[in-house]
């Protein structure tokens, strides 16, 4: 069943943009998000680990003004060690620190350093007073079922030192919550000196950041989805525009194929003067049918616009999107933003360009005019470069000098365009792993130009070849070729610009050459 008619091309066009476009908008929008969420996540992670880190700093710093205590008390030769061990329990029990002064220091006095039911005695605890010179366990496990003295004793025999977070009884709650210890050992006496904080402050402090970072998102997205909302209509809007002014083409279209029945059944009635009309009309009818062949392929040409602007577009939505980000992070500076002004208005140069190359290709010339043959051919393929891409199809200009022709150049790019299709079709549908295209320009002796037109799709099965140039005949399915294409390409060549159109097959496929006296 053939989609896409004469009749209802407009409601094609709005209809497919409307469908990219909102595909688009939901694709970016959902992967901008889950971007945002993972560097949200990081930011938290980050923030949190840069906490623990300043804890640790700190708890280091309380242990070490212990350590350094101890050692000046032992080095006093004035006090005997029982008067020195007291005034270091007493210094011990009476260091408190942290916000609300709930931290303190403990000891242990290391029995066995490999462990077990009695690896250790409480020496000091000033939270749990009861343990002082009870046996410690190191298989003692907190509410999460952490051995976290046997992973601290696995440290210090090694390093000296071990921070190790774990659960355990808060002062002043019965709560057990997570906590962070340093433990450092002091080999004179096979003390292991301790401190820890209780991070119940920084989970709190984390979640409201979540919360104050949960909202800023909501809100980037809230905005995100408007920003694309109002391209979206607009960018609807334009399509109803365009598909208005299409309706409007081929309904003048219409009454002009109308007109001229009329005057064909007016022309029956005698036969030479019938005769006489045709001749001098025929330039006219051939353009006519030229723009007929051109509108025929305008549902291609719709997806060509479509995968042109598919890449700016999503350029536009990245630098809309780092712009935003660096906006929120405060990172905003002038020369950034020109250089995003100049990005976007390169992206929207090439978007613009794109709709003026497909305007001007629909203008039909009405005078001939000297025109360059490598500059034509870079202009059609400018117009399928994207669609080419897409089905990883390669085209190759291998053109040196600028050759000039005498001629229609709008006529003529439909030429190459409809050869270019053709092969376009014949590589995707004969599924060639290496898709190529090359076109190619030599000069003879005579100053006659033969352009060379070359595919790797296996060739014209069609026997005789020439068969492919008759009217309506065409080998792809109906819904795909009407048969005028190359038709009306052979009848641009030859007949309006005097050259010669040919096919044939080489070892690798189908080429069509196109030979044409060089202008002056």
């Amino acid at each position: 069943m053939k989609i896409i008619k004469e009749n209802n091309i407009a409601k094609v066009i709005i209809i497919s943009i409307t469908i990219i476009l909102f595909a688009l908008m939901i694709f970016t929008i959902y992967f901008s998000t889950d971007r945002q969420y993972e560097e949200f996540e990081q930011e938290l992670n980050n923030l949190k680990k840069e906490r623990i880190d300043n804890q640790k700093m700190f708890l280091k710093r309380e242990v070490d003004s212990v350590v350094h205590f101890i050692d000046f008390i032992d080095k006093n030769e004035n006090i005997d060690n029982i008067t020195a061990m007291q005034i270091i329990k007493d210094y011990i029990d009476s260091v408190r620190f942290g916000e609300n002064k709930l931290n303190y220091i403990f000891v242990y006095k290391i029995i066995d350093f490999k462990g077990g039911n009695k690896f250790a005695k409480m020496f000091i605890n000033p939270n749990r007073p009861d343990l002082v010179g009870k046996y410690i366990s190191s298989r003692y496990k907190d509410a999460d079922g952490k051995m976290f003295r046997e992973q601290f004793l696995k440290d210090i025999k090694k390093q000296g030192e071990s921070f190790v977070m774990y659960r355990y009884k808060k002062p002043g709650t019965d709560k057990k919550i997570l906590k962070l210890s340093y433990f450092k050992l002091y080999k004179k006496y096979n003390w292991v000196i301790a401190a820890g904080v209780y991070l119940d402050d920084i989970e709190r402090s984390i979640e409201k950041k979540r919360e104050i970072l949960l909202k800023s998102l909501k809100k980037e997205i809230v905005m995100t989805v408007i920003v694309y909302l109002i391209f979206y209509v607009i960018a609807f809007l334009f399509a109803m525009f365009l598909g208005n002014r299409i309706d409007r083409f081929f309904q003048n279209y219409r009454d002009e194929v109308s007109q001229k029945t009329l005057e064909l059944e007016n022309l029956n009635k005698n036969l030479e003067e019938r005769v006489k009309e045709e001749i001098e009309k025929n330039r006219e009818q051939e353009q006519f049918l030229i723009q007929k062949s051109k509108f025929i392929a305008l549902g291609e040409m719709i997806s060509n616009i479509a995968h042109q602007w598919r890449q700016p577009l999503n350029e536009l939505s990245s630098v809309m999107m780092n712009i935003k980000m660096r906006y929120r992070k405060g990172l905003m500076t002038s020369e950034y933003m020109q250089k995003k002004g100049e990005d976007i208005d390169r992206l929207l140069e090439f978007m613009s360009q794109t709709i003026d190359d497909f305007r001007n290709f629909f203008i039909p010339d009405k005078k001939k005019k000297l025109f360059s043959v490598k500059i034509a051919c870079q202009r059609v393929l400018s117009i399928m470069e994207s669609s080419l891409k897409d089905k990883n199809i390669e085209v190759l200009i291998k053109i040196d000098k600028d050759v000039k022709i005498y001629g229609y150049r709008s006529e003529f790019e439909q030429v190459i365009l409809n050869i270019l299709s053709n092969a376009k079709y014949a590589l995707v549908k004969n599924e060639v792993k290496n898709p190529q295209v090359i076109i190619s320009l030599d000069i003879d002796e005579n100053d006659m130009i033969k352009l060379y037109i070359k595919d790797n799709a296996g060739g014209i099965k069609t026997e005789p070849i020439e068969k492919i140039f008759e009217p309506y005949f065409t080998t792809k399915d109906t819904s795909s070729g009407t048969g005028i294409g190359l038709y009306m390409s052979k009848l641009i060549i030859e007949k309006n610009m005097g050259g010669i159109l040919r096919a044939y097959n080489d070892e690798n496929g189908a080429v069509f050459y196109i030979e044409i006296k060089k202008g002056d």
